[in-house]
């Protein structure tokens, strides 16, 4: 499914994201990717995505060596992928049905076969009564929910989730990792990128651990697999802290004989300021004046034209029938 064979990661500035990584993950696999900030979690889904190339390596996914992908393939081998984000990126002015169905007309379904599947789908992330609702007025465990019921619509191969529980509740992590499981028992390989350890525990999958772009460990004990990185960072502590830092003595100092200090002298006898009374204000002139009715007339106006503004909740229909359509393109899905 996928194969990373001594892959390498530099950037242009130089730095060194990846180091030989090695690793094969099989079809239906659900696996948790962990490390700390920098530690190449991010390259390592990009590289999967095709967003970056690899400097040195080989990387194949079903089949698919991208390193020698052309670019024209990439749209269609992204086909196969589900994105979950940790910002959910919704677009705001879609309710959740349009939100859904949105990367379904990206792809040239019909619509026919759009109002059966989203509906289907949001039911099976428990967002069915909310499909006409904006992302506004959902919670931020529901708009993952909406954002994984997009990357599973077109019924992809792989569902990759970067920081999925990164911006809401740990209850609500609870769930939404659920779900991921859920998906997984349905044979679609899972990838998690998480940094939260404790929540990794209570699943029972494989982690591979990356610790400054290499991979630290690899095994479906999540004990075994976050502790080659937590050793390494104690380790680090460890050595630190028997590192003897000098201290220089400091020199007692003799106390000096208490010698009070002289009285200060009288302040001077000074005759009272008297304060000129203030002249009355002149009046102002008239080319001075602000209109104020003219400035209230400007207000009134631009809070008119911008209250009618307003996104109307109607059924789901068939406005986007009318977008260019690629059926060339289209993923064709077993029946």
């Amino acid at each position: 499914m996928i194969d990373f064979v001594n892959v390498s990661k530099t950037y242009p500035n130089g730095t060194h994201a990846l180091h030989n990584v090695s690793l094969h993950i099989d079809k239906g696999e659900f696996v948790f990717i962990v490390g700390a900030s920098g530690a190449g979690k991010s390259t390592f889904l990009k590289l999967i995505m095709r967003e970056e190339i690899a400097t040195s390596g080989e990387i194949v996914i079903n089949g698919n060596n991208l390193s020698t992908l052309k670019k024209r393939n990439v749209p269609y081998l992204r086909r196969h992928m589900g994105i979950v984000f940790q910002d959910f990126r919704l677009i705001e002015k879609m309710n959740v049905f349009d939100n859904v169905a949105f990367a379904m007309r990206c792809v040239g379904e019909k619509s026919s076969v759009i109002k059966k599947r989203v509906p289907y789908v949001l039911d099976l992330v428990g967002l069915k009564d909310k499909m006409k609702n904006k992302p506004s007025e959902l919670s931020g465990g529901e708009q993952q929910r909406v954002s994984l019921a997009r990357a599973l619509v077109n019924n992809p191969e792989i569902i990759i989730a970067d920081e999925p529980t990164g911006n809401i509740d740990p209850e609500l992590s609870y769930e939404i990792l659920e779900l991921l499981i859920r998906i997984n028992a349905m044979g679609t390989t899972v990838l998690v990128v998480t940094h939260e350890h404790e929540l990794v525990r209570e699943f029972n999958q494989r982690v591979i651990s990356l610790d400054n772009g290499r991979v630290a460990g690899d095994s479906a004990d999540a004990d075994t697999a976050i502790a080659a990185i937590e050793n390494t960072d104690i380790e680090y502590i460890e050595e630190y802290a028997e590192e003897e830092v000098p201290v220089t003595p400091v020199a007692e100092e003799t106390p000096a004989a208490y010698e009070p200090e002289p009285a200060p002298a009288p302040a001077p006898q000074t005759a009272p300021v008297e304060i000129p009374a203030q002249p009355a204000a002149e009046p102002v002139g008239e080319e001075m004046q602000t209109d104020i009715n003219a400035l209230a007339v400007e207000i009134a106006e631009i809070e008119k034209a911008y209250a009618g503004t307003r996104f109307a909740d109607d059924e789901p229909d068939d406005s986007f029938d009318e977008a260019p359509r690629y059926p060339d393109n289209a993923v064709k899905k077993p029946e």
